[in-house]
């Protein structure tokens, strides 16, 4: 069999993975297979696209052909794929096919859509491809609805506000950011929405969505009915497992992979939102980007561990801008906590005083590179 290497996805994670597979070898053949057109475009913009008036063709970067001819690959667009026949060590797409020697996975994640009366009017927002089917209706929008408080639903309020929209936030937990932080700290943020404006239903959780003749009507679990144009669901990402699943890959939350990124078939292997490390999903860029470099050298020979410092993640609410690094969910940690007018500093240390966690806001973010190292050695 030619000396081949398929990549299933064409998102951030498979490019960063060509680019650095074409910097050891200019010439093993690469073939790309994407369920959509395969353009280039950044996800983080989808954070500011209506503070920016952007369409979601706006955010393209690359075409998928120039993409394909500054890397020497093979590129399959708007092509899903049916089947992984393992023993044959061929990828299925209806009735065409692709042989492989090495099959990475790269297939991403969904976002959530709750299992609830009325869930069809509820949009998603995690690809240009939603936006784009959904971008007309937003952009009218007035009054929104976001559901979920986390990283994505935050940096979502922040921007639909900042655009003139009147939004309300709904989410199980008591405080904003719950997954990645004590509440004590994410009150800053919290406090931030209140004062612009930004109606936080908190406790709370989304029972149906109605139609009505001028918009629709979200009833809560408390009771209230909000009047709304447009509802948001941003409550987690699911990792896309079916295909390996289907193939009889390992699979639990995601996609199990070992510290080489190799699946439970050793000519497989996964990388970016839809791989499982050590227990963990790790839906951020760092890794995918650290794990492209790993996963390359290995699809060319080698036997790389991946190995993951300590990752920096900011959220992107551009009127109280946030930085977090570390173990923030311990329950151990002592946190110190210091306030003034250039924001928040929180430092999280466990009992031998070593440094385990920080998150940092406005103008202490300056610091967050300097923590960073201490966090890592």
């Amino acid at each position: 069999m030619e000396h081949n290497i398929v990549i299933i996805g064409a998102g951030f994670a498979a490019r960063q993975l060509i680019k650095n597979i074409r910097r050891a070898d200019k010439q093993v053949p690469v073939t790309l297979i994407a369920a959509d057109s395969a353009d280039d475009y950044n996800k983080p913009d989808l954070s500011h696209v209506f503070t920016q008036k952007q369409g979601a063709d706006d955010l393209t970067r690359q075409s998928a052909a120039q993409f394909a001819a500054e890397n020497n690959l093979t590129v399959v667009s708007n092509t899903r794929v049916t089947a992984i026949d393992r023993r044959n060590k061929r990828v299925v797409c209806g009735d065409r096919f692709f042989d492989y020697e090495k099959l990475v996975l790269a297939t991403g994640a969904q976002a959530i859509l709750p299992a609830l009366p009325g869930s069809e009017w509820i949009f998603t927002f995690n690809s240009q491809n939603e936006y784009r089917q959904n971008q007309d209706a937003l952009q009218s929008a007035k009054q929104i609805v976001v559901l979920g408080g986390g990283l994505i639903g935050s940096e979502l309020a922040m921007d639909l506000h900042r655009a003139g929209k009147q939004v309300t936030m709904v989410d199980r937990s008591h405080s904003l950011l719950a997954s990645v932080m004590p509440a004590e700290i994410s009150s800053r943020l919290q406090h931030k929405f209140s004062q612009m404006g930004i109606q936080l239903a908190l406790n709370n959780e989304l029972e149906s969505v109605a139609k009505t003749a001028d918009g629709l009507n979200v009833s809560l679990k408390n009771g209230l009915i909000i009047r709304a144009d447009a509802v948001i669901a941003a409550i987690g990402l699911k990792p896309e497992t079916a295909l390996a699943a289907d193939a009889g890959l390992h699979t639990q939350r995601g996609i199990v992979v070992n510290g080489q990124l190799q699946t439970s078939d050793p000519a497989i292997y996964a990388l970016g939102d839809c791989a499982e490390i050590e227990g963990r999903i790790l839906p951020f860029l760092q890794p995918a980007q650290i794990g492209a470099m790993t996963l390359a050298k290995n699809l060319m020979g080698g036997a790389e561990t991946l190995n993951l410092p300590a990752m920096l993640v900011k959220v992107k609410t551009p009127d109280l801008p946030l930085f977090f690094a570390g173990e923030t969910t311990r329950t151990d940690l002592s946190w110190g906590i210091t306030f003034n007018g250039q924001g928040m500093m929180a430092k999280g240390r466990d009992g031998q005083n070593q440094l385990r966690a920080f998150i940092a806001s406005e103008e202490h973010t300056k610091q967050a590179f300097l923590l960073l190292r201490e966090l890592s050695v």
